[in-house]
């Protein structure tokens, strides 16, 4: 009787068609083993089958762009003799079902992809979207995940300086957790992946095996279902300790000879690194199972295979390097073992105690795994909302209500359990518009940022993967940072679903046309599809992490007013109805009114282009006091941000019109400045002749927020309300129901 039954290539992922071309590969029936390599590599999370057609749309070259995707991360050149090495992954479906663990590995998984390649990790990021907050489980699930990214990322020692984090009631079930990583490098010693030089040994180092993440890649390319919970042994264990060691312990042998390629074992664990390794080098691999170091007793080839414990390395080393590489790894109290060696057979043949358990052709396991052009549907709103069509309330009450929603209170019960502070180069901390390391020892820095508003993607996919980019482009800027490459992370629902697949298709399009525009290419990034729950799809919500070089930290911008009587300036066009602002999709209709509708604001790339490098070359010009782009709340949201970040008020006129469409309209492309007032007529002037557009709006100063002479809440006031809602949530008390919380 055949080993392998329906239900069981069933249970490992794969469909009837899939398993049909196992067959051809195969020339006969895989025993189990090979079986569950095949459904690990050709899961959706490891082979993108449902969406590299897509991904190979995307702009990934640039003369600063040292190496695009199809390696662990992106590199890309930042000047004297130093390349930046990042990238953004998720960890989803394990941090919902074991938020502390799933985080945690999370953090961890992306740190080996920067390290591999031989950079020293110097910053980490975060992108969170949970639930609606009066959810029963949100508060455990946001509980859990702060902590395992704490956990982590404190004791490996590397500064967490920003992120972002998001409520919606489309992540109840299914939370949404993407880390990033940003590493620095010498250009000139970048490892990578592709193996070389037949006989050459293959060494493991690191962590022992064991039995947890088995399954991991192929748990996080299905939908959840009501026994999500039974999948808690599919999720990774992580020591942040023990990675410290293997960061040291990897970086000290690449300051060696001894590395001829590196992969770190991520999803699908020896699998995916020994196959990616020898797909890339054109080369077979014979491994030894027996040899790999274990952690329990009684364990299979197939759970080795599988297996995706966390804190290990595969390398290939030239001939003779062994005792070398062992001794480093022995000092550093990690295990080492040669497992194998490279052949030129093509194939990866798998002994244990001797017998071959598994013989597989690469390439055509690697190359030909499916890729689906799948049919898709882009649903795009278009109607606008006229602002008479909105109720306007008070602006005082509107500017409270807002400060202290879910989604603009403030972040620092978060950020205050992160170590932003260790390795001394934080030269911008958590709440600003990015984060800003310094690349030690000089006086530049790398501005890091994670940014997306899945509602402007859920309407318009096009307009609001457009917006993603510009809107990671603007952080930069605002900080004074050139702009360099983009990772994205790519969730989305189930794409066997033509609405959804249209949304990823349209978001890959609006992402393609503002990197185009805006010089800002992609070179990494990751896929995460599925996300949903019992037919229940997330907001689509691709993630743009993004980095930029500040050539003279001296120059670098902050949100927060500086002086009194400094005069506030906005660049840029609020292009709405009549010039009043665009409220639909806003959080003024959504956390006030309840509604969730109407078109997103227009992004006019164009337009972008030219705004944020006027404003970036004031700010290197040392011309500007502070700086903040405009996004969630609109204007008086960003002002009021300024004036807690600076403890001052501020006084404003508008313009006539709609006032709720002018404060809190949510038109893009837009900064907010400070410059002195003996500076304002030149600078006016010159943004004028350059056709860049520019309004004085007031000034700063003075203890409260005033708009057109009418004094509103005090900025102390304001503080109380935003720094409220985060922690009376977390300790249970009543902010759990929030004003405007949609239905």
């Amino acid at each position: 009787m055949s080993e392998i039954t329906p239900e069981i290539v069933a249970q490992h992922g794969l469909t009837p068609d899939e398993y049909k071309l196992v067959l051809d590969i195969m020339g006969r029936e895989p025993n189990l083993t090979e079986l569950g390599i095949f459904s690990v590599m050709w899961s959706e999370h490891c082979s993108y089958k449902s969406s590299k057609k897509w991904l190979k749309t995307l702009p990934t070259k640039a003369p600063w762009v040292i190496c695009g995707p199809g390696e662990n991360a992106g590199v890309v050149d930042i000047g004297e003799g130093l390349a930046a090495i990042f990238k953004m992954e998720s960890h989803n479906h394990p941090s919902f079902i074991e938020p502390y663990q799933g985080a945690a590995t999370g953090v961890g998984g992306i740190l080996r992809d920067v390290f591999t390649m031989g950079a020293r990790p110097v910053a980490n990021m975060n992108a969170l979207r949970f639930g609606d907050p009066s959810h029963p489980k949100t508060r455990h699930l946001v509980a859990g995940v702060v902590a395992g990214i704490g956990g982590y990322g404190n004791c490996v020692g590397v500064p967490t300086i920003g992120g972002e984090t998001n409520f919606h009631k489309s992540y109840n079930g299914n939370i949404l957790v993407n880390a990033m990583t940003v590493g620095v490098a010498e250009a000139d010693k970048i490892f990578y992946s592709a193996a070389a030089g037949v006989g050459n040994p293959v060494v493991y180092a690191g962590s022992k095996t064991g039995r947890d993440g088995i399954h991991g890649a192929t748990m996080a390319s299905a939908e959840f279902d009501e026994k999500s919970e039974e999948k808690r042994p599919t999720v990774q264990v992580g020591d942040p300790f023990t990675e410290k060691l293997l960061i040291e312990a990897c970086l000290e042998l690449m300051a060696t000879d001894a590395i001829v390629a590196i992969q770190d074992m991520g999803a699908a664990g020896l699998t995916s690194s020994s196959f990616e390794m020898a797909s890339k080098g054109g080369l077979g691999v014979e491994l030894d199972l027996d040899r790999v170091p274990m952690r329990e007793e009684g364990m299979t080839p197939y759970e080795l295979m599988l297996s995706e414990s966390q804190e290990r390395m595969l390398m290939v080393l030239k001939p003779g390097k062994e005792d070398l590489a062992r001794a480093i790894f022995h000092k550093w109290e990690l295990d080492f073992a040669v497992i194998g060696h490279l052949t030129d057979s093509g194939r990866m043949v798998l002994k244990w105690h001797g017998d071959v358990v598994g013989d597989l052709p690469i390439d055509p396991l690697a190359m030909a795994s499916p890729e689906y052009d799948r049919p898709y549907e882009i649903v795009r709103e278009t109607r606008g909302i006229r602002s008479n069509e909105i109720t306007e309330v008070p602006w005082p009450e509107a500017l409270s209500k807002l400060m202290g929603c879910p989604d603009l209170a403030s972040r620092r019960w978060i950020w205050e359990q992160y170590d932003h502070m260790v390795m001394g180069d934080t030269t911008q901390r958590p709440g600003g518009d990015a984060g800003v390391v310094r690349l030690h020892g000089s006086n530049r820095g790398l501005a890091v940022t994670t940014d997306c508003t899945p509602r402007y993607v859920e309407s318009d996919p096009v307009e609001g993967g457009k917006q993603a980019v510009a809107e990671a482009w603007r952080n930069l800027t605002a900080v004074g940072a050139r702009p360099l490459a983009i990772t994205d992370n790519m969730n989305f629902g189930n794409p066997e679903k033509p609405v959804i697949m249209g949304q990823f298709v349209g978001a890959c399009q609006g992402m393609a046309e503002a990197c185009v525009t805006l010089d800002f290419p992609v070179v990494s990034g990751n896929v995460s599809l599925y996300n949903e729950t019992q037919g229940q799809p997330i907001m689509p919500t691709p993630a743009i992490g993004a980095i930029g070089l500040i050539d003279d930290l001296d120059t670098m911008a902050t949100i927060a007013f500086k002086d009194d009587d400094d005069i506030i300036l906005v660049f840029g066009e609020t292009l709405g109805e009549r010039g009043a602002g665009w409220l639909a999709q806003s959080l003024y209709l959504r956390e006030l009114l309840g509604r969730e509708d109407g078109a997103p604001p227009p992004v006019d790339l164009a337009h972008e282009r030219k705004v944020g490098d006027h404003v970036r070359g004031l700010i290197r010009a040392r011309r500007v006091t502070a700086c903040h782009d405009v996004s969630d709340g609109g204007l008086l949201v960003a002002l009021t941000e300024m004036a807690l970040a600076g403890g001052m008020g501020f006084e404003i006129k508008t313009d006539p019109g709609p006032r709720h469409a002018y404060l809190f309209g949510e038109d893009q492309g837009r900064y907010i400045v400070t410059v002195k007032e003996t500076d304002v007529a030149a600078i006016v002037a010159e943004a004028e002749e350059a056709k860049v557009p520019v309004r004085v709006l007031g000034f700063t100063g003075g203890d409260h927020v005033v708009v057109d002479g009418v004094a509103g809440p005090a900025v102390a006031q304001l503080r109380a309300v935003n720094e409220a809602w985060m922690p009376a949530y977390m300790a249970g008390g009543e902010a759990v129901e929030h004003p405007g919380a949609p239905a």
